[in-house]
């Protein structure tokens, strides 16, 4: 794997962003350069996992994760409740990754619940929390429109989560083909 321009890994380093959204489409690159962000920052990297295994594929993907992140991070694997798991792992010194956004939301659609009162919910908790933090979610809005009811609202719903964490966050990067473009920038 190439490494990352160092633009926003370097600022990470220096002062990093209260929260960071890194969004991107399949094999952008997105959680690679999210796991760089949260290591260059110098706090304890705590990893909030959002995925669950399914199927034997996913348990696969899943494996394969833990073993790119190494020993160093402290992981939380916690589906629904992001807000809760964002609570528990909150201290000034850590810098935690949600990976991510995209698998909650399909897993709070799952369980037949509001994902936009809980993604308003993750959103009124970030003031009061002293970690850095780091989502990633996939941007989901530039392919073509599904052809069944239940893919496009998770489309739409993701595309609505999206917009709200970024106009939340303090820095947005989008990944396209393993490079960042920096959307918004910290104040």
């Amino acid at each position: 794997m190439q490494p990352f321009p160092p633009n926003a890994l370097e600022r990470m380093a220096n002062s990093p962003p209260k929260v960071s959204l890194i969004l991107g489409g399949a094999r952008s690159g997105k959680s690679s350069y999210a796991e760089q962000l949260v290591l260059s920052s110098g706090l304890a990297p705590v990893y909030v996992a959002t995925a669950q295994s399914g199927d034997a594929e996913m348990a696969e993907r899943i494996a394969a994760h833990k073993v790119r992140r190494g020993g160093e991070w402290t992981t939380i694997e916690e589906p629904l409740d992001l807000a809760g798991a964002l609570a528990n792992t909150d201290a000034a010194g850590n810098c935690v990754l949600v990976d991510c956004l995209t698998l909650w939301i399909s897993n709070l659609i799952l369980d037949d619940r509001s994902v936009e009162v809980a993604i308003d919910s993750v959103i009124a908790h970030l003031p009061s929390l002293a970690a850095r933090l780091v989502f990633v979610s996939n941007e989901t809005g530039l392919g073509i429109v599904p052809d069944n009811a239940l893919a496009r609202r998770f489309r739409d719903l993701n595309g609505i989560a999206n917009q709200k964490l970024a106009a939340a966050a303090d820095q947005v990067i989008l990944m396209a083909a393993g490079l960042p473009l920096t959307l918004k920038h910290p104040a």
